[in-house]
């Protein structure tokens, strides 16, 4: 009737009542009140020696005068309909680990739970996936507000100076750039440093209320007066002291334990006690589906020191026979000290190994030898990185043509035309060299101090040089023959340049490679 004209009363806004938009359709808007959802005002409450104490108050509450730490006989007194419920600081412990690991799964590998009502992120380097901070920030939100939360955030270059803007800043949003911490949390309480209540006591006992009353004091006083964790919190704040944040793991890693009656020492009980955790470690991985990569012994001695034993495959495994063996060929390396009084199995990489095929029941089905095993064992022998395989790779000069590769990977396709099975690993330059330019290949060569006779040649073969790599190579030139001397070596030669051009090269003759 207003819109018509037939009210005297002013017409509101015609868009006032769309929603905001953010970029993705969600809006901001603040969730519904306690009073709308539960009709009353609401408390947790948790007991704290003979009286139940308030943990956490609705907006009505808050508004009505009930404040965390109140007495919940008090808060009865003063609000008559008052919804007392008790607090569940498990269930609410569970669900911010929850949301930890949906972090970490989801937006940053580093997420870890900052006290009974906050998450810590890492954006270093992940922020530019969603779109840069502030619209990342603004997902987070309509996320957490799907799932029936109101929350803050706030973005520092300090884990104390993000907890304090976040609970303390009054913003939904706030972005701080870097280095200006000191500056952004010095009008905050004292609480926003994570202080002790007895700190807090005493700090209100000498008239500091403001994080800025305390820059000017010196260290030595702070630190008798408010207790020196004050003094660490407040340069972690400020980014003067560093403050790790440890991240929460998503899937715990396999691990068996044995504790034993009475300390161990010799070799033989020490491989009875590793074989019987390898049986425990293998069951464990075929319940869950996986098999090991790296497997790591820890040996708790006597004396308090730890020792470590880790063995490595190069396929994911979970053999009982082949981890025992890779443990017996290493356990030389063991010092039980005065005695080992428990042992644990850890598998730090883990990947999924479902079941395995055993072969057709046919005669003639023949299953291909696993080399895993034989590579494992020669690896810890020789070390990892003695075994390899030689593979081929996409270039045309033939030292670059060659790579080596992990002893279990597939080589490459070998190129269709002829090489040498043995290949310098630098081409030797040829004296005395007698050959007709420019398609012949050499009569006379010397090498190595020993003169040879060329019989039967054959080439050329030319081979460019990669010019993407070098500006020196744009017009170099390579014509391989192979030749047979007198007494039936065969050699691999090349000379720089084509005959005919200067810029190919300096018709300079090379030794590369030597056949049979």
């Amino acid at each position: 009737m207003r819109e018509m004209g037939r009210r005297s009363e002013h017409a509101e806004h015609p868009f006032k009542a769309m929603r905001s938009d953010d970029g993705h359709g969600v809006a901001l808007t603040a969730a519904p009140t306690w009073a709308t959802l539960w009709g009353t005002p609401t408390v947790l409450i948790v007991r704290t020696g003979q009286k139940d104490v308030i943990t956490a108050a609705c907006p009505e509450a808050l508004e009505l005068g009930l404040r965390p730490g109140m007495a919940a006989a008090h808060a009865r007194a003063l609000v008559a309909d008052l919804d007392v419920r008790d607090a569940e600081p498990d269930a609410d412990r569970a669900l911010l680990d929850r949301l930890a690991l949906h972090a970490a799964r989801q937006w940053t590998p580093s997420a870890s739970v900052s006290g009974p009502d906050g998450l810590w992120f890492d954006l270093t380097g992940t922020t530019h996936l969603f779109g840069g901070e502030e619209r990342f920030c603004r997902r987070l939100l309509a996320f957490l507000k799907r799932l029936g939360f109101t929350s803050r955030i706030a973005v520092a270059g300090t884990p104390g100076a993000a907890h304090a803007l976040a609970r303390f800043g009054g913003k939904a949003i706030t972005l701080l750039p870097s280095c200006e911490e000191a500056e952004a949390i010095a009008e905050l309480p004292l609480a926003a440093l994570r202080l002790e209540p007895k700190a807090l006591v005493a700090a209100g006992r000498f008239g500091l209320e403001r994080i800025a009353d305390l820059y000017p004091m010196p260290r030595g006083p702070l630190a008798r007066r408010l207790g020196l964790k004050t003094v660490e919190r407040l340069d972690q704040a400020r980014g003067l002291v560093t403050e790790p944040i440890v991240p929460i793991v998503p899937t715990d890693a396999p691990m068996v334990t044995r504790r034993l009656l009475e300390p161990i020492g010799t070799p033989e009980s020490i491989a009875q006690v590793i074989g019987d955790l390898v049986d425990d470690l293998v069951i464990l991985l075929r319940a869950r589906g996986l098999g090991a990569r790296n497997v790591v012994l820890i040996a708790d001695r006597v004396d308090g020191e730890a020792q470590r034993l880790g063995v490595g495959a190069s396929r994911v495994t979970r053999d009982e026979r082949h981890l025992k063996r890779m443990f017996a060929l290493k356990m030389a390396q063991l010092d039980p000290g005065l005695g080992i009084e428990a042992m644990h199995l850890v598998v730090p990489w883990t990947e999924p190994l479902g079941a395995q095929s055993a072969g057709a029941l046919l005669e003639t089905s023949r299953k291909v030898r696993d080399l895993a095993p034989l590579v494992d064992q020669l690896g810890t022998r020789a070390g990892a990185s003695a075994l390899f395989r030689m593979s081929a790779q996409e270039s045309d000069v033939p030292e670059r043509a060659m790579c080596r590769v992990p002893p279990l990977a597939t080589p490459q396709g070998w190129p269709g035309w002829k090489r040498p099975v043995r290949l310098l690993k630098r081409p030797e330059q040829l004296s005395n060299v007698v050959a007709l330019l420019p398609d012949h290949p050499p009569r006379r060569f010397t090498w190595r101090r020993q003169r040879y006779r060329v019989v039967a040649g054959d080439g050329p073969e030319r081979v460019h040089g990669e010019w993407w790599r070098s500006p020196k190579e744009m017009w170099a030139v390579r014509d391989y023959f192979r030749v047979e001397a007198e007494g039936g070596a065969r050699f691999w030669l090349f000379r720089r340049g084509d005959g005919v051009e200067e810029t190919t090269g300096d018709l300079s003759w090379y030794m590369h490679g030597l056949f049979g």
